[in-house]
């Protein structure tokens, strides 16, 4: 025989869980979905790529003493 439970289970709870556990089988893209899946597989990588290349060579921390200009002649 089980022993009585002493937590109350509110049901709006148990629903708000069940949407968020059951949220991968109803997605669809709509518009803002695919701009924020542009925005984070396109945009955001892009600009990272873009300042890195940008940036690259550009800074030699390579044998440098204090006091000495880590930009690159």
């Amino acid at each position: 025989m089980a022993a009585p439970s002493f937590l109350k289970i509110d049901p709006a709870i148990e629903r708000w869980n069940r949407m968020r556990e059951d949220a991968y089988k109803h997605f669809r893209f709509t518009p803002r979905t695919t701009r924020v899946a542009m925005y984070g597989l396109v945009l955001f990588p892009g600009a990272i790529y873009y300042l890195a290349s940008q940036t690259h060579l550009t800074w030699s921390w390579a044998g440098k003493q204090k006091g000495e200009a880590l930009a690159q002649s």
